[in-house]
């Protein structure tokens, strides 16, 4: 009989179709009843039964249907199973060579042409800075370029101050330096090596008592997780942590309420994400409460976790909305927030609200959103799944009427054309 499939079984298979067959038996469904509960149409449960392969959400919505954890349908089906490439071994070769080196007898197997001078911790800083500038001007290109000598530099810098102050400072500028060569590596889905430059980040913060540096580095990684699908862990990781590091917020300083907060949000999103809204919104609740605590003002930490404030918390609120598939709670959430300067500061929310457009069959509006963000922050833009996802669904849902020429660069854009 369907309802006596044991679940304990489905948990052991490893291709999620498999696990999404015997969920859904469990619970006495055919194909097109979960299709019906889940709003999904009956070709994307069979795809994903057969083997067929689908976005997060997609698995969020299925999750929500079968009142599961959207991790309990996500297990790993293999690399045996998709034939993989090794386009970006080239591009990323600098990096790989700083970030996860080969390895001898004698230690890490220093890059060749290296200069032996006297390293200089004011001097790695000042690029650091320039670095982390860089990255949120979204010049990709100037990361990608400096991101190599500057973790080299970084690791002469501590391997040449055995001890002391100096040594503290170094190791806290690695982890910096780190931080954002995993973050760039993450936006870029290199997930591999972001993973092991976030892991050596968060040890080197670790190694120095840096409460507000770990908080950093683990946030860097919540969000590399999330990005992997890893929503147990993500979730896991983002309020241990928070845990351990929360402030006294009568107490604490801008920067550690901002890492608390951030971690605090991420961890609400990998939640949500992971259907498990009640702790979403509890995770937020404490992140309004280290909002409430900054007043007016803004926590930021360029070169790791960005600008945390009471916006943070509210656009988090209203993509976890979005999660839940209630788009027109998005948009009247949406409607309460502030004016924004420019698109940049909010382009996150943008997709989110441009998505819910798309949802609710408003393809103009969702258009319009992906056209400003276009005009505004291409090169983020270009890195955003999301997007050309949303780009899709707006055309299919508008595709009786008159393509535009702005429509036209949209397609283009997104290669879709």
């Amino acid at each position: 009989m369907p309802g006596r499939v044991d679940l304990t079984a489905a948990m052991s298979v490893d291709p999620p179709g498999d696990r999404l067959r015997l969920v859904r038996l469990s619970r006495g469904l055919t194909q097109e009843g979960l299709a019906e509960r889940s709003g999904l149409s009956l070709g994307v449960v069979k795809k994903i039964e057969r083997g067929g392969s689908a976005r997060l959400e997609t698995y969020h919505a299925l999750a929500r249907a079968l009142n599961v954890r959207t991790s309990a349908l996500l297990e790993a089906s293999g690399p045996h199973r998709t034939r993989r490439g090794d386009d970006d071994n080239l591009g990323l070769m600098p990096l790989r060579q700083a970030i996860a080196p080969a390895v001898s007898l004698s230690g890490r197997l220093r890059a060749g042409g290296a200069a032996d001078v006297e390293p200089d911790p004011d001097h790695l800083e000042r690029t650091a800075r320039a670095v982390a500038v860089a990255y949120h001007r979204d010049d990709y290109g100037t990361v990608a370029g400096l991101l190599p000598a500057l973790v080299l530099s970084a690791h002469a810098t501590v391997e040449h101050f055995d001890n002391g102050e100096e040594r503290t400072r170094s190791l806290r500028v690695r982890s910096d330096i780190l931080q954002m060569a995993g973050r760039y590596l993450t936006q870029v889905r290199a997930y591999d090596l972001a993973h092991t430059a976030l892991r050596d980040a968060i040890q080197d913060a670790v190694s120095v008592d840096d409460k507000g540096l770990v908080a950093a580095a683990v946030y860097q990684q919540g969000w590399l997780l999330m990005r992997q699908g890893r929503l147990d862990e993500a979730e896991k990781v983002s309020v241990a942590t928070a845990e351990a590091v929360e402030p006294r917020l009568s107490q604490a300083s801008r920067k550690s309420l901002g890492a608390w907060g951030k971690l605090l949000v991420h961890g609400s999103a990998a939640a949500a994400r992971n259907n498990r809204p009640q702790e979403a919104r509890e995770m937020l609740r404490l992140g309004r409460a280290a909002g409430a605590a900054l007043g007016g003002s803004s926590a930021v930490a360029e070169s790791s976790w960005g600008r945390f404030d009471w916006r943070t918390v509210a656009y988090q609120g209203i993509e976890n909305q979005l999660v839940a598939d209630k788009p027109d709670r998005v948009l009247r959430l949406s409607e309460r927030m502030a004016e924004p300067t420019s698109a940049v500061s909010m382009r996150r929310h943008l997709l989110d609200v441009a998505q819910a457009h798309a949802m609710l069959r408003q393809p103009d509006q969702a258009l319009g959103i992906l056209s400003l963000l276009l005009t505004e922050t291409p090169e983020w833009l270009r890195h955003q799944r999301m997007a050309s996802q949303t780009w899709q669904d707006a055309v299919r849902v508008g595709k009786k009427r008159r393509v535009t020429t702005r429509q036209r660069e949209l397609a283009e854009f997104f290669d879709v054309a």
